[in-house]
């Protein structure tokens, strides 16, 4: 019998105990009273319980039908979503959004614009992976990412176009236990290349041969910022880092910023989504883009 069950009843029965009497309920539904009675007591018999108890001048709900109401408002918002969804995809939605995040790029930026988004598009996954330089942009030229969070690498490729989304302040730092921070004034490139830089790196063959900001002959490569910060903090070495994510180190002396005589030392390196231009973003790409613009 279970089977002969129908969403109008199971909206018919939502409706009836929302609106507090099956009156109420064929006037949101634009339906008799009589057809909201017999479609309950179909469903009533169909499930073998009963719903509402009707002796009083208002039907209340039965615990049983305390306990069904939240399975049948689960159905129906659940098909709710489901139209919602197909309409989306009809107007060209996207069924799944993927991302490729610079890992110089706050993360709380992009989590604040992501929170957002779940709220705009709650039927549209979204897949982020955050990479270095080159392996940003190699997934969105593959098609794999719909757009990419890139810094300035490869800004004239012919199959790209890119928009700037927010300069991200970048400054070269040492632990106040190195060697390097007891330097007064600019510090010539001799003595830098004395002592390990830390550079970040990436996989991506994009960057294979390329040195960004590299002004030590000796350095140690690392693709992961977190250990790269951590490695700086324990004086393993000095090397450039976003100001967002070193803002406390510098403020407590953890770390010191380090001036350098022949290079500039703070600059700011500009963000830009990028994505290919004969696979544009869809309406969620494009909205996720247009909120990254707008946060501070």
């Amino acid at each position: 019998m279970l089977d002969g069950i129908s969403l109008d009843q199971l909206r018919t029965f939502v409706a009836a105990a929302e609106a507090g009497s099956f009156s109420a309920a064929g006037r949101k539904l634009g339906r008799a009273q009589s057809v909201i009675s017999q479609n309950l007591a179909n469903l009533e018999a169909q499930l073998e319980v009963r719903l509402f108890d009707r002796t009083g001048r208002y039907p209340v709900l039965t615990p049983a039908g305390c306990a069904l109401l939240a399975d049948a408002r689960a159905v129906t918002d659940g098909l709710a979503e489901l139209k919602a969804r197909a309409r989306g995809l009809a107007q060209g939605l996207e069924p799944e959004l993927s991302i490729a995040m610079n890992v110089l790029f706050p993360t709380a930026v992009l989590t604040d614009a992501v929170a957002a988004f779940q709220q705009t598009f709650p039927g549209t996954p979204l897949r982020v992976s955050v990479e270095g330089m080159g392996a940003v942009i190699e997934p969105v030229l593959e098609k794999r990412c719909a757009f990419g969070i890139r810094g300035p690498l490869l800004t004239g490729h012919p199959d790209l176009r890119s928009e700037p989304l927010r300069d991200i302040r970048y400054l070269m730092v040492a632990s106040a236990r190195h060697p390097l921070a007891r330097c007064k004034g600019a510090i010539p490139p001799d003595l830098l290349s004395e002592h390990v830089q830390l550079v970040l790196t990436d996989r991506s063959r994009l960057t294979e041969g390329k040195d960004l900001r590299v002004f030590s002959s000796r350095t140690w490569r690392l693709s992961d910022l977190g250990a790269k910060h951590a490695f700086l903090r324990a004086g393993l070495g000095w090397g450039g880092m976003p100001f967002h994510v070193v803002e406390a180190d510098l403020a407590s002396g953890a770390l010191v910023p380090l001036a350098l005589a022949e290079a500039e030392a703070d600059t700011q390196i500009r963000m830009s989504a990028v994505y290919r231009t004969d696979t544009p973003p869809g309406p969620a790409g494009r909205w996720l883009i247009d909120r990254l613009k707008q946060v501070d």
